[in-house]
């Protein structure tokens, strides 16, 4: 691919991205719960997990009380399929997480509710998501590529730094999968992460705030979502979440 038509691929991507009325988007101020799904269109297993994810756009607590997001790893590319969606910022964030949760390994379909292990998918697939716990408001405004965030603690913090996770998420998407162990199966996505980013938080008063652009990404889809999250800067458990529909 050339420059130029890389260029102009990019242009397309953020004009078929650009948000035309100002999106505002607030947390309520108890936590919310971020569930991570970590999936590949190159593992057989995976199907079944992405199906059940792509229910939860019915949730009643969908964006106030849930947060779903499902990021595509790469370790699975090599034995025949190139799942478009998958990165390897993605896999390196799953082994972060076994790192710092002392997990024997990381594997698809894998789940994190709130930094934890979920396992309740190959159960019950009971969701809890009301903690009660007071976790602050996170606000998000969007405008065109533009997002400005605000994160209120709970209590005053005088010695901690915030990260703020971006992602941009992709609905109603379909795959004809051509080859590797999902050959010849059309794979439907929801919630699909299509673009990533981290940044820090900058303190103004009791309130911490940023200005940024949204993240790049890898392509479009049918309809579009924005979620963010904070987390500790030398912790990755998510402490509060915010998302919502770009369009309705």
């Amino acid at each position: 691919m050339s420059k130029f038509t890389s260029l102009l691929f990019v242009c397309l991507l953020y004009t078929a991205m650009a948000v035309r009325a100002e999106v505002i988007i607030v947390s309520p101020d108890t936590q919310v719960s971020l569930l991570e799904l970590y999936t590949s269109e190159g593992c057989s297993s995976c199907p079944p997990a992405d199906r059940w994810f792509s229910e939860l756009k019915s949730h009643p607590g969908l964006w106030n009380r849930l947060v779903p997001v499902a990021f595509h790893v790469d370790y699975w590319n090599y034995i025949g399929w190139r799942d478009r969606f998958s990165s390897p910022e993605y896999s390196a964030r799953q082994r972060r997480y076994a790192r710092s949760k002392n997990l024997k390994t990381v594997y698809t379909p894998g789940f994190l509710m709130n930094g934890e292990e979920w396992r309740s998918f190959f159960g019950l697939r009971k969701l809890s998501v009301d903690s009660g716990k007071k976790a602050g408001k996170l606000g998000l405004k969007i405008k065109d590529m533009d997002l400005t965030a605000e994160f209120n603690p709970p209590e005053p913090v005088s010695d901690k730094k915030f990260i703020l996770n971006i992602a941009v998420l992709g609905f109603d998407i379909k795959t004809d999968v051509k080859a590797g162990e999902n050959s010849n199966k059309e794979l439907k996505h929801d919630f699909a992460v299509l673009g990533f980013k981290s940044i820090p938080l900058y303190k103004e008063l009791s309130t911490y705030v940023v200005m940024t652009e949204l993240p790049d990404i890898v392509e479009t889809a049918p309809r579009m979502a924005i979620s963010a999250w904070v987390n500790k800067e030398d912790d990755m458990t998510p402490l509060q979440a915010v998302g919502g529909w770009l369009e309705k």
